[in-house]
């Protein structure tokens, strides 16, 4: 009988130092695939919709730019109208011209009339072979330096540089939060296997204590206390699963292909070992383009809506001018032999001025006023972008500084509970002291998997604050 009970302990004992092994591939044979954060990034930064949606911005913004550049087009008019009535042709008129629109408001325009009958108004009366014309229209005060036109073209231009940058800053926050997603898949993977593998020595000690109660080694009250353990054990590890669940399916919101969501399946596990290739490759792209906010696509977009606002105070600046309006336009018939007889000419000069101004003045008040709030939101965000750089990068060095205490706390913990395991093999402890000395490690286990979590979050945040796409 005292060789049957002292098999037993020891038995026990080769279990209880299994705890020293490290576990973490408890379900390796059911993982059949590995989706790596640099597979992941790309399928989310090609496929998913909102990347789309971003370039599709630019596209409008190429439109309106293509718009407003048809002001400036050619036009080709023409205008007949002919009465005949009772076999008497009253009248045949026929208006047609040429213009073209230059930059600076001047128009250039070609123009040849015809009138033919009875009822013509003499002023319309023209030559048997009609009238040609060839002119140009100048707007001395209004429209000269700027107007209407100018003033889209140059706000489409301006437009396009806008929605590039609100693009970058769309694309940067999609690959944000599919990274934090990402990393949050890989935290609830990390811990489920964490509790997975205290589970199995739970229920290996605890099976082990059963025996060694049987062959009379230990009090029953140890199977109670073992048994406890267990219950909590496979608690965490079900409460695990769903948060992994959880978290697979928000990972699945950035899997898209050709326009078809994917569902993450159950055999993909994440990339474990990511934080030191993470974080030296977003160390190296952040040290590279956080010295110059100038590229800034935040800093860009307000300086974009600020030169659309100085677009608008020029033109209502410009409406404080009088409107003065002067044509000139050579007249000769068709002819092969033209003398060019500049004596026959139409001229016209059309004026108008408001006495008061008080529209013109007041929008031009409003649209200084834009200005200035606009350079102050400009001076406000490069603090801003300034201040959660550096905020960013000492959040990073601070978490490197615990990540490696937590690393040497998680050896410490693992080491006291070996030194717990052998002295309870030997009957110098108990139960209790070596579940809290296990509860212990569980529980830094933890700590370390949630600042990894963080440490990888901290890289992500300082990309999205620099609005800068990995490439991995």
């Amino acid at each position: 009988m005292k060789r049957k009970r002292n098999n037993v302990k020891w038995w026990i004992v080769l279990l209880l130092c299994l705890g020293s092994i490290n576990f973490s591939t408890v379900y390796a044979q059911e993982i059949n695939q590995t989706l790596s954060f640099t597979e992941f990034l790309g399928y989310v930064k090609k496929y998913h919709p909102r990347v789309k949606q971003a370039g599709l911005e630019i596209g409008q913004a190429e439109a309106e730019l293509m718009k407003a550049r048809g002001a400036f087009d050619p036009k080709l008019e023409v205008d007949f109208d002919k009465k005949e009535f009772k076999g008497k042709e009253y009248y045949s008129l026929l208006n047609s011209s040429f213009k073209i629109p230059t930059w600076y408001g001047i128009e250039v325009k070609a123009g040849f009339d015809n009138s033919e009958g009875i009822y013509v108004n003499p002023q319309n009366s023209l030559p048997n072979s009609g009238l040609t014309s060839l002119g140009i229209s100048i707007p001395l005060g209004q429209g000269l330096l700027i107007n209407q036109r100018m003033a889209d073209l140059r706000i489409a231009k301006i437009n396009l540089s806008l929605s590039a940058a609100e693009q970058r800053l769309q694309a940067a926050n999609v690959i944000y939060d599919a990274s934090v997603a990402y990393f949050n898949w890989l935290r609830a993977h990390e811990e489920s296997n964490l509790y997975a593998q205290y589970l199995r020595f739970a229920e290996t000690r605890y099976e082990g204590i059963k025996k060694l109660i049987v062959a009379g080694d230990k009090p029953g009250i140890d199977s109670i206390e073992a048994g406890i353990i267990v219950k909590n054990r496979r608690f965490n590890f079900k409460d695990a699963g769903i948060k992994l669940m959880k978290t697979r399916q928000e990972l699945s919101n950035y899997l898209w292909i050709d326009n078809v969501p994917l569902e993450l399946q159950d055999n993909i596990a994440p990339e474990t070992v990511l934080n030191k290739s993470i974080s030296q490759f977003f160390s190296d792209e952040a040290n590279a383009v956080s010295n110059n906010l100038d590229g800034h696509p935040k800093i860009t977009a307000l300086e974009s809506k600020l030169g659309i606002l100085q677009v608008e105070r020029k033109l209502k600046q410009n409406a404080l001018l009088p409107k003065i309006d002067l044509g000139y336009y050579y007249l000769s018939e068709p002819s092969l032999t033209d003398n060019y007889n500049f004596k026959d000419y139409k001229v016209g000069l059309n004026f108008s001025f408001p006495l008061f101004l008080r529209k013109e003045r007041g929008s031009l008040k409003a649209a200084q006023l834009k200005i200035q709030d606009a350079k102050l939101e400009l001076d406000i965000e490069k603090l801003q972008l300034k201040n959660k750089i550096e905020a960013s990068r000492n959040e990073i060095k601070l978490l490197q500084e615990q990540f490696v205490l937590t690393e040497s706390l998680v050896t410490d913990y693992r080491k006291m509970l070996e030194s717990e395991e052998r002295l309870f093999s030997f009957g110098e402890s108990s139960i209790f002291l070596l579940n809290t000395r296990e509860n212990s490690l569980v529980s830094v286990g933890i700590s370390a998997i949630e600042l990894k979590n963080r440490y990888l979050n901290s890289y992500a945040m300082l990309f999205k604050v620099l609005a800068e796409i990995p490439v991995l």
